[in-house]
């Protein structure tokens, strides 16, 4: 299918200085959203818990935060999530983990009379603990005590600790093992004092028994993968950049990257402009358009290789104006046609496939646009500066018979 004739050459490098400005100034632009106000980082990079409700009745998002602040969580991040077989979903993040920190696992130590130095009005040797382990999860606590356990001892003592509560239920504490006198604690999870502190709040005529969905991560793990994220970007630019030298000429390569760190780079500042979330999702993503921007720029750079043997008398310029019109109509139908399969699930899609969906678009736009006016141009510029004082012995000839030299294009 050919949407544009295959004899016309269309003139794409006259505007390669304008276009170069115009990315320069969207990628300062992406710089500064970086910096301020930065990008929204989601609850995989930065830690916290994530809860979402459907709700059984209409209710205010000012309503459904001031509720969470009410049962003790800071900072609370309420969004709407649509959807049309439930118009009243949504999403709340909160900075808290269920994990428990170390300076509150001392504290629980003390309550439970483990350890050393204990005051021997509150800890006597009968109600002493031997060991206490936490789980990973910070919902469970396993004890071992000296001699049979007072449960109703225990539960008192684990009342008192700010910020931790029991999970409800007459069986909990549960003595686990009466020969080894270890008693399993069962606590509440974020999630579950989020749901609780709601339906206090808000009545259980609005909140449902449980959340469609309970996720959480901690503020370290978070931050392991934020840099786990940054490192795979980097690693895939550079071997990209190793294959286009590799496959093709060391001058094609700085401009396949620079076109690539283009795209990732604005695709952000996007999503910052429109603060939408960046989370693991918006990484896989990213490296999506790096894969399909890479995949438009090889093909284009392969038409002019080719190019290169057949239009030896033709400056670099005008070969690449040559190549690109004659990949114009497979460039414009091949991202076209995933551009068009990507808006159904922006449209009809929800939460996490809306955002991808919407995130793919940006970058295939900004992949199509930068094959085109940043990988190319910056290639001509390279091969301008340092490869095209080079002649072949015939151009030095010619120029010796009179008149000026024609630039001539040495293939690879």
């Amino acid at each position: 299918m050919e949407f544009f004739s295959s004899g016309k050459t269309y003139d794409f490098m006259k505007l390669r200085r304008v276009c170069a400005i115009i990315s320069l100034l969207m990628i300062a632009a992406s710089v500064v959203g970086i910096i301020k106000p930065g990008p929204n980082l989601g609850t995989d990079f930065k830690g916290g818990t994530e809860v979402e409700v459907a709700f059984k009745q209409g209710v205010d998002a000012g309503a459904i935060r001031a509720a969470v602040k009410a049962a003790g969580f800071s900072s609370p991040d309420v969004v709407k999530v649509d959807d049309e077989s439930n118009p009243h979903r949504y999403l709340i993040r909160v900075q808290e983990v269920s994990t428990i920190e170390e300076p509150k696992q001392r504290e629980i130590e003390g309550r439970l009379c483990y350890g050393e130095g204990l005051p021997e009005a509150e800890c006597p040797a009968a109600k002493q603990a031997t060991e206490v382990k936490f789980s990973p999860g910070g919902d469970k606590i396993s004890v071992r005590f000296r001699e049979a356990p007072d449960l109703g001892w225990v539960k008192q003592r684990m009342t008192g600790v700010e910020g931790v509560a029991l999970r409800l239920g007459d069986n909990n504490p549960l003595l686990q093992n009466a020969r080894d006198h270890k008693v399993e604690i069962q606590l509440m999870s974020k999630g579950d004092q989020l749901m609780a502190g709601l339906r206090s709040a808000l009545g259980e005529d609005k909140v449902p028994e449980a959340a469609l969905r309970v996720e959480w991560i901690g503020p370290k793990a978070g931050s392991q993968l934020r840099d786990a994220a940054l490192k795979s970007i980097a690693i895939s630019l550079v071997f990209i950049m190793a294959y286009i030298a590799f496959r093709f000429d060391l001058r094609f390569a700085p401009g396949a990257v620079l076109a690539l760190m283009h795209d990732a780079l604005i695709t952000v500042g996007v999503l910052i402009a429109m603060r939408k979330e960046l989370n693991l999702t918006t990484v896989a993503a990213i490296l999506t358009i790096i894969g399909y921007s890479v995949n438009d720029t090889v093909v284009v750079y392969d038409r002019v290789r080719e190019n290169l043997g057949k239009l030896r008398g033709a400056t670099f310029a005008s070969l690449i104006n040559v190549s690109l019109s004659e990949m114009l109509s497979r460039t414009l139908i091949t991202s076209g046609t995933t551009i068009f399969s990507l808006l159904a699930f922006f449209i009809r899609g929800t939460g996490t496939l809306k955002d991808f969906a919407f995130t793919l678009i940006i970058g295939l736009l900004l992949g199509t646009y930068s094959s085109i006016y940043v990988a190319l141009p910056l290639t001509e510029w390279l091969d301008r500066m340092f490869f095209g004082n080079k002649t072949s012995p015939q151009k030095k000839k010619r120029s010796g018979a009179g008149g000026p030299p024609r630039a001539e294009i040495q293939g690879t």
